[in-house]
């Protein structure tokens, strides 16, 4: 009898296994593609709609599309003497607009393809459709171009063709390419009854607008580093005529006011850091407090109470501060009724300045940080607690030996955290706060390099100052994590 057997590779009436090797290359340049594309989007390099060398060069597609103010700044005039049509940037910002729904519908597309057949077979329309929505934003971009070049005012307007245009064209070309083709090769596949995805992957882009929202705004504004090497000022452009390699950076030691300014602003840093940390179990005595409390209406007012303030601004805590504290305020009137009131502008005073932004501090975020902790001790064993009591244990001795325990090893990643943070105060309490009389005791770091960048206009020294805090808080970051691993053994990295 003739032997029919067949080997794995042939063992397969659909055609399946065949082409699962081909078919997961496909989804991975499909996947990849996507990916890429989203990301052009924030890059102001990679503009295909910058068809002018007067549009910023700091603006991407994204801000072309959602801000047409910052599209036409330098064109204003030109619109008004009629040298250039108005409609021709409505066009290339609408172009934006339609290239970055093209994008969004492609990597709707990608994601789709981590799920099964019957998913992937329904997702991969989404690139056929994005990859011809991008097209057809790239011909308006083309057609604004022509037109701006055809323009009365074209010499004004410098019209330029934007390179990128072709990685645009090419990225939306390959898309469509390989979505057609999986279209074609995987029609006969077997389908499932429902849409389904592996877990791995679902949750996975559970994540993914927290990752995308982490890139575009904590690891994008890297990007702005290369300003500390350029003599750059607000609206000027980086090119080879500017760049002065670590001219910044040299300057940040060796000028004696820049050295003086520092080491005041330092000091100011680390004294504000240092009373955080050292009232940093705040929060958990709180929250232990009001774990304590029985009387679970009495407790939900305290924790309501004592949260609200952190969703007040500090617009609207100095103006508070500024209604009991300022000369004619509420102390002082207050302090008439005893003939003791002597005008003292408790607010705008330098002394005990650190000390009453600490208190300030914690009067907002004390019932916000407090909830880490109460959740932490919703997750201790209850047993445990019973235990003790039968052993006689009285509530003090359960608070010291059961709760405060358990709550030790949040406590202490929340150290870490705010060790690593030391050099990060914040702006906005100490802008708000800051006057003539106390900004020699009040101007923090993140102040003073607000102050020197956007005040005082000097952004590439500012960004050196940025820069250095950012290492020095990851040095500290890993220094009181091997603190960490060598006291108790473990750490957060």
């Amino acid at each position: 009898m003739k032997n029919t057997a067949i080997s794995p590779r042939e063992l397969n009436s659909a055609g399946e296994l065949n082409t699962a090797k081909p078919s997961t290359l496909l989804h991975g340049i499909l996947r990849l593609g996507s990916l890429i594309l989203c990301l052009c989007m924030f890059f102001p390099g990679l503009n295909p709609a910058r068809i002018s060398n007067l549009i910023n060069k700091n603006i991407s597609l994204f801000t072309t599309g959602f801000s047409f103010s910052n599209l036409t700044t330098r064109f204003n005039a030109m619109f008004r003497q009629g040298s250039v049509n108005k409609s021709t940037f409505v066009l290339l910002s609408a172009a934006s607009v339609v290239i970055i729904v093209g994008a969004v519908l492609c990597g709707i597309g990608g994601c789709m393809s981590l799920g099964n057949n019957r998913m992937k077979s329904r997702g991969i329309w989404f690139p056929v459709a994005g990859s011809i929505v991008i097209s057809g934003g790239l011909f308006c971009i083309y057609r604004s171009y022509l037109e701006l070049q055809a323009s009365k005012g074209a010499k004004r307007a410098q019209p330029v063709f934007p390179s990128v245009f072709y990685l645009y064209a090419g990225l939306a070309a390959v898309l469509l390419l390989v979505s057609l083709i999986i279209l074609l090769t995987e029609r006969r596949l077997e389908k499932e009854e429902k849409m389904e995805m592996p877990e791995k992957y679902s949750l996975f882009l559970m994540l993914l607008p927290i990752i995308i929202l982490a890139f575009v705004f904590l690891y994008l504004p890297l990007y702005g580093w290369r300003y500390s090497f350029f003599d750059y000022e607000a609206g000027g452009t980086l090119s080879r005529e500017n760049f002065v390699g670590f001219k910044w950076f040299t300057i940040l030691f060796r000028n004696q006011a820049t050295v003086k300014d520092i080491i005041r602003v330092m000091r100011n840093t680390l004294v504000m850091s240092g009373l955080g940390i050292l009232t940093s179990w705040v929060p958990m005595a709180f929250a232990i407090l009001l774990n304590e409390i029985k009387s679970n209406r009495f407790k939900r007012l305290v924790q309501t109470i004592t949260t609200i303030p952190n969703f007040i601004s500090w617009v609207l805590v100095y103006a508070i501060a500024l209604a009991i504290f300022s000369t004619e305020g509420f102390l002082n009137s207050f302090l008439e009724f005893f003939n003791a009131n002597q005008n003292i502008n408790w607010l705008m005073s330098a002394e005990n300045t650190w000390l009453k932004m600490l208190l300030w501090g914690t009067w907002k975020s004390l019932g916000w940080s407090a909830i880490v902790y109460i959740a932490a001790i919703a997750g201790i064993d209850q047993e445990l607690y019973e235990a003790a009591k039968i052993d006689g244990a009285s509530r003090f001795q359960r608070v010291l030996h059961i709760t405060v325990p358990g709550l030790m090893p949040t406590y202490l990643v929340l150290l870490l955290l705010t060790i690593a943070g030391a050099l990060s105060n914040g702006l906005e309490q100490y802008l708000m706060f800051a006057n003539a009389n106390n900004k020699d005791v009040i101007e923090v770091l993140d102040l003073y390099v607000y102050n020197i960048g956007i005040t005082g206009g000097r952004i590439p020294l500012s960004t050196v100052i940025g820069m250095t805090k950012s290492l020095i808080s990851i040095a500290l970051l890993l220094f009181a994590n091997r603190i960490s691993k060598w006291v108790r053994g473990e750490g957060i990295i």
